[in-house]
C-alpha cells in the first residue's frame, strides 16, 4: 500500500472524527478549546502567554492541542513557572510550536514529513506502527473544526 493511502488509513482507523454538525457549533479555535475540561490548562497557559487573539483571529491554524494529561507530564512545577509573567516569551515559544500558520485536515497532511510551525521551527509528522505522530507525541483525536482552522489534540507538549 502507498505510504500515503496508508497514512489516511491509519488515520481514519485510529482517530475518531469529529463531526461536522458538532464542529459548526465550536467557534474560532480558542472558543473550542475553551469548550472543552480536557483543555483548560492549555486555555490558561494562551491566555497567559497573551496568544488568545491570535488565536481567534480569522486566520487560518492547525493547533496540536496537548490535553490536560500531556500537561501533567512534564515535570513537577513546569506549568506553574511557565505561567509566570517572567517566562512569557518561553510560553510563547512553547505554544507556538504547537501551532501550523495553516489548515491542515487529516487528509492534508498524509505524505507529509514534516511543517513549520509559526514560531518557525519544523515539526516532524510520521506514521510509527499505525499510530499517526507528532514529533514524539501521538494524534488521539483528530479534525475537531473550528471557524479559522483545526485542532488534533495530542498526548504530550512539543518543545521546541
Amino acid at each position: 500500500m502507498p505510504k500515503v493511502q496508508l497514512f489516511v488509513a491509519a488515520l481514519s482507523l485510529l482517530i475518531p472524527l469529529a463531526s461536522p454538525a458538532a464542529a459548526s457549533s465550536r467557534g474560532n479555535i480558542v472558543a473550542a478549546a475553551s469548550a472543552s475540561p480536557d483543555f483548560s490548562t492549555l486555555v490558561t497557559a494562551v491566555k497567559a502567554a497573551k496568544l488568545t487573539d491570535t488565536l481567534a483571529s480569522k486566520g487560518q491554524f492547525t493547533v496540536f492541542a496537548p490535553t490536560n494529561d500531556a500537561f501533567a507530564k512534564l515535570p513537577a512545577g513546569t506549568v506553574e513557572d511557565l505561567l509566570k509573567p517572567e517566562n512569557k516569551d518561553k510560553l510563547v515559544a512553547i505554544l507556538t510550536y504547537h501551532v501550523v500558520p495553516a489548515k491542515a485536515m487529516a487528509k492534508d497532511v498524509a505524505g507529509m514529513s514534516s511543517a513549520k510551525t509559526v514560531n518557525g521551527k519544523e515539526l516532524k509528522l510520521k506514521v510509527d506502527d499505525g499510530k499517526v505522530m507528532i514529533n514524539e507525541s501521538t494524534v488521539t483525536t483528530a479534525d475537531i473544526e473550528a471557524s479559522n482552522g483545526v485542532i488534533h489534540v495530542i498526548d504530550a507538549v512539543l518543545i521546541p
